[in-house]
């Protein structure tokens, strides 16, 4: 049952009193930050510097890291083509690499969750070497969502990646729940959506995300049984996308030529838009917007509906 969340109003904190000084980041040692120091050295990299995070104050290290040893985490998004001969471009013109990865070392190489693109674009290039902020801590390549603002991600690309996330952490913490990762995978709708976009890659999701960010919860049980739910919540999600494109199909035989049409039949049929509860049960939810779907009455759609609707988000999410 998914409950509408009350805004919280942010503190206000006094100007320069979070975190540390200048002079405190200088201030680290540790016996993890040291074997990592010498992992790096082991791997053919250089230890370029230390020094604390001036907000959490968690220790760091700068590090110059074989481009060959370095991969993005393997559930990332695809990146894109046209964004890594941007920055190849860039590079070459300007003869500078100044943006650093993030990464942290798992079993005998490095991962980034934050810097595929700039990754891709100097292995391309040929380049030998990448500077990388590298931290002492394997969990950080769950926070891929919260770090990654290199490249905007599109609703199909977090979904993926969320899912692929999820399906790792299954792996490897079966047995926690997934309402724990609720800061990882950042919304319970993106999980759903997720599977539904490994079945139909070119799922118009965004049109169903509005439902799903009212009527979908984290799940308060293991993440390997939650993953099953997953999927079968996303059938449900196919089923409403199956009877929805039935009636586009019967809307563009008649003339309709929106590229919004999609997402105004669901904005017909989804009668949670004008509800006032705080939460939805999801079969039910579901069941009774799918049935909506299927009764749908093309011959009382006239075009200035369409145009009067503004559409929503385009098909193309």
């Amino acid at each position: 049952m998914a409950k509408r969340k009350k805004p919280v109003r942010r503190k206000k904190v006094a100007p320069g009193s979070v975190g540390l000084t200048a002079a405190e980041t200088a201030h680290v040692s540790g016996a993890d930050l040291d074997r990592l120091a010498d992992l790096v050295q082991h791997d053919g990299g250089a230890v370029l510097g230390r020094y604390r995070d001036p907000v959490g104050g968690r220790p760091l290290i700068l590090a110059a890291l074989p481009v060959a040893h370095v991969e993005p985490t393997p559930y990332q998004r695809d990146p894109s083509d046209a964004h890594v001969k941007r920055l190849m471009g860039v590079v070459e013109n300007v003869g500078l690499f100044l943006d650093p990865i993030i990464a942290i070392r798992h079993d005998d190489q490095y991962w980034t969750p934050n810097g595929n693109h700039r990754l891709q674009a100097l292995k391309k290039l040929g380049v030998k070497t990448v500077i990388a902020l590298l931290v002492p801590d394997e969990e950080l390549a769950f926070k891929i969502l919260a770090l990654n603002t290199e490249k905007a991600h599109n609703l199909r690309e977090k979904s993926l990646e969320t899912i692929r996330m999820a399906r790792a952490l299954a792996k490897e913490q079966a047995d926690e729940n997934e309402g724990k990762f609720a800061f990882e995978f950042d919304q319970p709708a993106l999980l759903t959506l997720g599977v539904a976009y490994e079945e139909r890659p070119r799922l118009s999701g965004g049109a169903y995300h509005s439902i799903l960010r009212r009527v979908d919860a984290f799940l308060d049980e293991p993440i390997g049984r939650a993953l099953k739910e997953r999927e079968r919540r996303g059938r449900k999600i196919l089923k409403l996308d199956e009877a929805v494109t039935a009636v586009v199909e019967k809307l563009k035989a008649k003339g309709f030529t929106s590229p919004y049409l999609k997402p105004f039949v669901v904005s017909r049929v989804n009668y949670t838009r004008f509800s006032t509860a705080e939460s939805f049960d999801y079969d039910e939810t579901l069941d009774r917007i799918i049935a909506s779907a299927q009764k749908f009455k093309v011959d009382r759609v006239k075009q200035e509906d369409v145009a009067k609707s503004g559409g929503g988000a385009p098909e193309d999410d």
